[in-house]
């Protein structure tokens, strides 16, 4: 990857943009309120970078390390992070409308009130993340790991969760109305008082109302 000093990125990030930023390096660096909107960041290394803020439209970020990276209230609107490495990443607030992020990594990610609504999370691993009161509206989420992750009070209207390992994920008070669930695996999910209207559940099984066969 490329290394430069601190002077020669901020030089180079007040170049006119969009950006080529193929495989550079900017990890441990502080980013917040930059603006990347359009830059590719393809196979970047952004490991513990802090983008607090950053505007990073229809950024391309496929196959990038964003380990641990801070993303509070960062635009992500339409960015490309497709197998992108979002382990243990700050994306609280983050938003994420129609991001395309299938087979990202966001093991023990934080995306709490985050707007996650028509993004493509297919295959995508979120096992351990904390998702409470984000907003997954109408999101493509087949074959999603969810394991033990915590949608307290999200909202998943209409998601397609086809194929998910949500085992001992935490529903507790979140919307599932219209989401579809076949397939999925519920040992151990918590569904208490969760709204469940027209919500499609594997191999027509009764709604659940609390934890499901631990």
């Amino acid at each position: 990857m490329s290394n430069l000093t601190v002077y020669q990125v901020y030089e180079l990030l007040n170049r006119p943009k969009p950006l080529w930023l193929v495989k550079i390096n900017l990890s441990d660096i502080s980013l917040w309120m930059v603006d990347l909107s359009e830059c590719n960041l393809s196979h970047a290394d952004l490991t513990r970078t802090d983008l607090s803020w950053a505007n990073l439209y229809k950024c391309q970020l496929f196959k990038a390390n964003l380990n641990q990276a801070n993303l509070f209230e960062a635009q992500l609107v339409q960015a490309v992070l497709i197998e992108a490495n979002l382990t243990r990443a700050n994306l609280t607030r983050t938003n994420l409308d129609r991001a395309n992020l299938e087979g990202a990594q966001l093991v023990e990610s934080n995306l709490s009130r985050s707007i996650l609504s028509r993004v493509n999370l297919n295959r995508a691993n979120l096992s351990g993340s904390i998702i409470t009161r984000a907003d997954l509206g109408k999101s493509d989420m087949v074959g999603v790991n969810l394991h033990s992750a915590n949608l307290a009070y999200a909202n998943l209207f209409e998601v397609d969760l086809s194929g998910a390992d949500l085992r001992n994920a935490n529903f507790e008070n979140a919307d599932l109305s219209g989401a579809i669930l076949t397939g999925a695996n519920l040992r151990g999910t918590n569904f208490h008082n969760a709204l469940l209207n027209d919500t499609v559940m594997p191999d027509d099984a009764q709604k659940p109302v609390i934890d499901i066969n631990k």
